[in-house]
């Protein structure tokens, strides 16, 4: 059976309160920026390349000790496939966002706003617990 693996990104800003960045893709749903892993990079690398060519940001900080994954099955032609998507949590002082042709728009939104936008089941769960994450954590 193929494999494949993307990562991604929940990416946030934190100035008097702390924004999530979503965006709209052209088919449709609203999720996080992720892609495929290319041959020889690292999951971070992955993620650090994707939210520069989707969004132009360049200045992610990671937050340790935070990596989700999703596990799940698609079909292309004949073939069902396997496909894990890693997501790691990041902070980005970037505001102004430069969306690739992938994407018909984004949105920097509150947690309860940002749940209520994603599309999939999984994604509200990947923004749930990095939301309870950085709950945790000094800012």
């Amino acid at each position: 059976m193929p494999r494949e693996k993307s990562c991604g990104a929940v990416i946030f800003r934190q100035n008097d309160s702390r924004k999530y960045l979503l965006l709209h893709y052209t088919g449709g749903h609203w999720d996080f920026v992720k892609g495929h892993v290319e041959k020889n990079e690292s999951e971070e690398d992955t993620v650090r390349r994707e939210a520069n060519e989707e969004v132009g940001i360049t200045d992610l900080d990671f937050v340790e000790g935070y990596r989700q994954s999703v596990r799940y099955f698609f079909k292309r032609a004949t073939s069902r496939v396997h496909k894990e998507v890693v997501f790691y949590l990041a902070e980005s002082k970037t505001a102004t966002i430069r969306i690739s042709h992938e994407h018909v728009g984004f949105d920097w939104l509150p947690y309860d706003d940002a749940y209520k936008r994603l599309t999939y089941e999984s994604a509200k769960e990947i923004l749930r617990k990095a939301h309870i994450c950085l709950e945790k954590l000094p800012f």
